[in-house]
């Protein structure tokens, strides 16, 4: 699990670095307020924020406005102690982005990538824009120090090795940790679930920071659930929890891509969608999306039905109610188990329409009880296309350790 900052670990972690997994959680404070979190008198909080001051990874700039008498300086993180990558790599697409220590992301990349290449290839290409990136900001590429890597797969948590990826079997047990250390010998490499990492971005700078339980369902070409519980990533004994979209919902279903039949997975998730509309529009069933497949090769997304369902198109309106009825009947079993506070709904699919969430809504109020949906709020990721970066990006600079850079 990634560790909580004001937790201190025996024995793993010094002093030094649990103020700086503090400052990455909590952000910008005092020396006062930093030393009473710790319960550190002055005389020992002073020569530790001094000493991280000399090593250059934290500053002191900016005053807190207390209106009572000389206010008291921030310690703030030193932008350009070192530089993260933040790489979010689903089925269909990757995302790169570029943050400075503090975790401000100043640049970034995305593209269409087709995963069930090869893993080389994929990694080439991946190594490739980040050196673009860290040209064009004109960063050394010494000055990388840790990246981060969301994955569509489950991620054992002792190796780090992708295990039984659906549908990507050059993936499985593929060293993508050593692969990418090879191209950044300099950095240290970070690697977990996409829906796990976002799950972690919305936990340190989207709307679920500050929520101790709440889950994050990612919908794309798969489904799959990061969850948050007590205030951390919940990865189970080995790093395979919230596989969701392999539920059964249905054992007449079509065959997934696990080789069962009938998981949420293959009826709900943006592939299934868009399928469900390309098969409606080839029979006439839609007159908006038979126009729209004429110019797209026989070939719609979930995007388009989105577009046609706006339209008032009654056909794509149902595809979205269905899966979104689907997903939170599904959703209704994880909620009485885990009573979180908050779910959010992400990926591919988090600009589909109100449609799809309300649907979502309903049937998860409809088929939870009704203690596990008293304080729930069910909403889009604040973050959206953005929440894999972000979350892989503070997952490498928060399990990056300071103690071996000196």
């Amino acid at each position: 699990m990634y560790t909580k900052p004001f937790n201190k670990q025996k024995g793993n972690c010094s002093d030094a670095d649990e103020i700086i997994k503090w400052l990455r959680k909590f952000g910008p404070t005092s020396r006062t307020d930093l030393a009473y979190a710790f319960d550190f008198s002055r005389a020992k909080i002073t020569p530790l924020v001094s000493d991280l001051i000399r090593r250059g990874i934290i500053r002191e700039g900016g005053n807190i406005d207390t209106n009572e008498g000389r206010p008291p300086r921030l310690i703030r993180f030193k932008e350009d102690f070192g530089y993260a990558i933040g790489v979010d790599l689903g089925a269909t697409s990757v995302d790169v982005g570029l943050a400075d220590f503090s975790g401000h992301i100043v640049a970034c990349f995305g593209e269409p990538l087709v995963l069930c290449s090869s893993p080389e290839i994929i990694l080439k290409r991946i190594c490739e824009i980040i050196n673009d990136l860290v040209e064009k900001e004109k960063i050394g590429k010494e000055c990388i120090i840790a990246i981060g890597l969301g994955v569509p797969g489950p991620v054992d948590f002792s190796t780090k090795l992708l295990v039984s990826p659906c549908g990507l079997p050059g993936w499985e047990v593929y060293p993508i940790q050593e692969y990418m250390k090879q191209q950044f010998p300099q950095a240290e490499i970070f690697i977990d679930n996409d829906a796990n990492i976002m799950a972690f971005g919305e936990l340190r700078a989207g709307i679920g920071k500050g929520v101790d339980n709440f889950i994050f369902l990612k919908v794309g070409t798969g489904i799959g659930a990061g969850i948050v519980c007590n205030g951390e990533i919940y990865q189970g004994s080995s790093g395979c929890s919230g596989d969701v979209g392999h539920i059964c919902v249905d054992k007449e279903g079509p065959v997934c891509v696990c080789g069962n039949r009938g998981c949420l997975q293959s009826l709900a998730s943006g592939k299934a969608i868009a399928e469900k509309a390309t098969h409606g529009a080839l029979e006439g069933q839609s007159p908006l999306l038979s126009e729209r497949i004429s110019s797209k090769e026989n070939k719609l997304t979930a995007e388009d039905v989105s577009v046609a369902a706006a339209a008032g198109d009654a056909f794509s309106n149902k595809l979205l109610q269905e899966s979104g009825e689907l997903i939170g009947e599904t959703l209704a079993g994880v909620v009485n188990v885990l009573n979180p506070s908050l779910l959010l709904i992400g990926g591919g699919v988090s600009n589909i329409g109100h449609q799809f969430l309300s649907s979502i809504r309903r049937a998860i109020l409809r088929r939870s009880h009704p203690l596990s949906t008293r304080d729930l709020r069910i909403e889009y990721s604040s973050l959206g296309m953005k929440a894999g970066i972000i979350g892989a990006v503070s997952l490498a600079l928060e399990l990056f350790q300071m103690e071996r850079r000196d």
